[in-house]
């Protein structure tokens, strides 16, 4: 059923956990992964990244991503930055770009600054994706 699954990471313990589902669907699937980092950049003359350990959850999300690969999944990373709008519409276009079948977000991730203002990843996520988005609540 699906052959492409864009998972979206931003380092949080809900997209760690979002990202052991979007695999073993993708290994019961026989589908690739696509692992989505959207590095939220702060708008002006200051520039730079919202998080102040970018660098570090750009580091995670390769060192993930390897470790699937290694145990056999094909996977592949795609990391892409916004001033504006907030990830969501990011990790819709990479899934777009991927002609991908399904996207996975956590339900709660780092975005505090554009889920006060614009809501969460996982509510806007829906209003940008042409394929379903698949939202994974919290561990219990």
């Amino acid at each position: 059923m699906f052959k492409s699954i864009v998972i979206g990471l931003d380092g949080s313990d809900q997209s760690k956990h979002a990202l052991a589902f979007a695999a073993g669907l993708a290994r019961e699937e026989g589908a690739k992964l696509i692992v989505a980092h959207v590095e939220e950049d702060i708008v002006g003359k200051g520039g730079g990244p919202i998080h102040a350990t970018e660098d570090e959850l750009q580091a995670e999300v390769k060192h993930q991503a390897e470790e699937l690969s290694s145990e056999g999944l094909e996977t592949s990373v795609k990391m892409t930055s916004v001033m504006l709008g907030g990830p969501a519409p990011a990790i819709a276009k990479v899934a777009d770009d991927a002609d991908a079948d399904l996207i996975v977000v956590g339900s709660r991730g780092l975005s505090a600054i554009s889920g006060m203002l614009l809501g969460s990843v996982a509510q806007r996520l829906p209003h940008f994706a042409h394929v379903p988005v698949m939202v994974i609540p919290s561990s219990p």
